[in-house]
């Protein structure tokens, strides 16, 4: 009983988790969209590019004709996903659809295009970065993608959603009839996929080393002691010489690395050393897990 009243807690505390990233995640949506981005003329991409050409050729409020364009594509999805998935894409579009018109009705923040696009592009990068963070979206391109992957596996996401945005902005450039929105849209697009790595993998990128050499015990020593970083030793075999030897795994963060490395060099100046980038790196020392 205690096992199911415990796993029923977590899932109540994971839902209301999820929740809370959806509705900031939306609001900031919102403020990139609303306050930078929609009153200079300017989109990132998706289906709130369409809104905003009929936002100025048709004065339809902004929110609520994405949260149209999406309702299709919801109930397609509802029929080829989880109902999980669609569940909370439906909070997740009503959500930015309402907050979307709600600050439409503020005055605009900046008149320079530049700025608007930086900071629209920064905003709605941190906001759909919370709600990707909770499993959600909030439709347009993202949800169109989970719907062509269902049907075709092997289609890559970010192709889908690249060429749809490029369909998408050239649209606005064709009925504005200025190059320079697109310009600036396409800085937004990326400084939005900026965002959301940012967001996910953290600014602290770390770097993983390989070291080979004889002398591996006393550099794994060494690092122990100067650094306060483990390493692990791994069997290998040169295919070249045939000769049995360990190679020397550790990770450290950008400034560890340099040490690391002296280390090793002043060790051993025969060492062989390879260092690459870190996607992410988790465990102790590094980031932990909500179980950890």
């Amino acid at each position: 009983m205690d096992y199911i009243k415990t796993k029923r807690i977590l899932i109540l505390r994971k839902y209301l988790i999820d929740s809370v990233y959806i509705i900031i995640g939306c609001i900031i949506m919102a403020i990139g969209t609303a306050l930078f981005l929609l009153p200079n003329q300017l989109s990132s991409g998706g289906f709130s590019g369409i809104a905003t050409i009929i936002y100025y050729f048709l004065h339809f409020p902004l929110g609520t004709t994405i949260l149209v364009l999406n309702i299709p594509f919801l109930l397609w999805a509802l029929f080829k996903l989880g109902k999980e998935i669609v569940i909370k894409s439906v909070a997740g579009t009503v959500l930015l659809a309402v907050f979307i018109d709600l600050f439409e009705k503020i005055p605009k923040l900046t008149e320079d295009r530049f700025l608007a696009c930086i900071y629209g592009g920064i905003c709605i990068g941190i906001g759909m970065a919370l709600v990707l963070k909770a499993s959600a979206s909030t439709g347009g391109t993202d949800l169109i993608s989970y719907i062509v992957r269902a049907y075709r596996p092997h289609i890559r996401t970010s192709n889908i959603i690249v060429i749809l945005d490029i369909i998408i902005i050239s649209l606005n450039v064709i009925f504005f009839k200025e190059v320079e929105i697109g310009l600036y849209s396409a800085i937004a697009i990326y400084i939005v996929g900026k965002m959301i790595d940012i967001i996910f993998e953290g600014v602290n990128f770390t770097k993983m080393m390989l070291i080979i050499s004889n002398k591996y015990k006393e550099i794994s020593t060494e690092i122990g002691e100067k650094l306060q970083r483990g390493s692990t030793a791994i069997y290998a075999k040169g295919m070249y010489t045939k000769e049995k030897r360990m190679i020397l795994f550790c990770v450290g963060s950008r400034n560890e690395t340099a040490r690391i490395k002296e280390i090793a060099v002043k060790i051993d100046p025969k060492a062989f050393i390879v260092i690459a980038n870190a996607r992410e790196t988790w465990g102790k020392g590094f980031k932990k897990s909500s179980e950890q």
